[in-house]
């Protein structure tokens, strides 16, 4: 059985999944569906909360039950949750559209990582993950360009069209092989919590990028359009620039040269540097050339750094529950997360520059949580 046929439908089925067309819109699109602003942050809370609830779980059942059937019954969910969208007209609507999107989520983490890792040469995980990112950018990035043309007819029209590609998705799913993960005894979810406390290095360096993470993720969606407008930068280009930050995401299929030449915890501290530097740019800038370049290093410098993370937490197991370990990885990086976005989002209320203090704030922690780490661990 060749296993290298799951790495290109991962491929593919991540790259149809970025194919969210109301993306550009979506905030829009639930306000013009009866949902306000506190709801939509109310439902965001609140699907935080469920990703930790099933993250552990469904890593169990993945590990028990095998990788493919995990994927299958996760990208079906998935597909639902897009019918529902495109359906929602109610708060009760897209609170469940998004219950089904926290159960999906939680049932593909750390399961599609698994299986690609369960499916390739060691030696080429970087790559793989690299490219795995890059296919996700790029389907979101040609979404973005058709959207354009979808919005002309209706905002309903980019939810409605956003269901097809995620109905292919679930198909190809069924199409992947399982690898041999039900063949050994499996560990119970007690022993894979204490095989992951016995490594508390690993979980250094989850907090440590799950701080990053969540930084870029606040910069890269929300904060960067509240910049552009103090910049002076017209609305109708955020567009553009949106297509552009995506395109630097691609980067992402370089990762493994970017490591190979200086190592993986060199590679890491030296874009956290980066990333750290762009945030204190943009505190007290105003100007559009260094806003537009500070974002577009942040969000290249996490695109580069994901791969190289996802190979040193593979690298980290070595006993057969891997999904079940994963998922916890992803439950401490979920909790970090939610209580990151929950303070950003409290200084961005007192003003924009107070957000990206706080931002340069989170760096500095996760620089200091990265030392740590390394201190603990072979320089690579």
């Amino acid at each position: 059985m060749n296993k290298k046929v799951n790495i290109y439908l991962m491929y593919i089925i991540v790259f149809l999944q970025g194919f969210v067309f109301y993306g550009p819109i979506a905030t829009l699109y639930r306000q013009n569906r009866n949902l306000s602003l506190s709801n939509m942050f109310l439902i965001e809370s609140i699907s935080w909360i469920l990703m930790i609830i099933f993250e552990i779980p469904w890593g169990w059942f993945a590990d028990k039950f095998g990788y493919k059937k995990t994927l299958i019954i996760s990208n079906f969910i998935f597909f639902i949750s897009k019918i529902v969208f495109y359906k929602a007209d109610s708060f009760v609507m897209f609170f469940l559209e998004r219950v089904l999107l926290a159960i999906s989520l939680a049932g593909i983490s750390g399961c599609d990582i698994a299986l690609l890792y369960s499916s390739m040469e060691q030696d080429e995980s970087e790559k793989v993950f690299g490219r795995y990112n890059a296919f996700s950018t790029g389907g979101y990035l040609i979404a973005s360009f058709i959207f354009s043309i979808l919005i002309k007819k209706s905002m309903d029209s980019t939810a409605l069209w956003t269901i097809i590609p995620y109905a292919m998705a679930s198909v190809l799913t069924l199409f992947i092989k399982e690898v041999n993960v039900t063949q050994v005894e499996k560990h119970k979810f007690k022993q894979s919590l204490l095989t992951v406390f016995k490594n508390k290095t690993i979980i250094l360096l989850v907090i440590s990028f799950a701080l990053i993470n969540e930084v870029v993720q606040v910069v890269g969606v929300f904060l960067n359009q509240s910049q552009y407008v103090r910049c002076g930068i017209n609305i109708k280009y955020f567009g553009i620039l949106a297509v552009v930050m995506q395109i630097v995401r691609l980067s992402s299929s370089k990762a493994y040269k970017f490591s190979n030449k200086l190592g993986a915890n060199r590679s890491i501290q030296v874009l956290y540097s980066i990333i750290t530097l762009g945030c204190i740019t943009l505190v007290f800038t105003s100007n559009v050339t260094l806003t537009i370049l500070s974002i577009t290093f942040i969000c290249a410098s996490a695109a580069i750094i994901s791969p190289i993370v996802l190979n040193i937490e593979n690298k980290s197991i070595s006993t057969m529950d891997r999904a079940t370990l994963l998922s916890i990885f992803a439950m401490f990086g979920d909790l970090t997360g939610a209580g990151v976005n929950v303070i950003i989002g409290k200084t961005a209320d007192i003003s924009i520059s107070s957000a990206f203090i706080t931002c340069v704030g989170m760096c500095v922690c996760a620089y200091i949580l990265l030392l740590v780490y390394k201190k603990n661990v072979i320089p690579s």
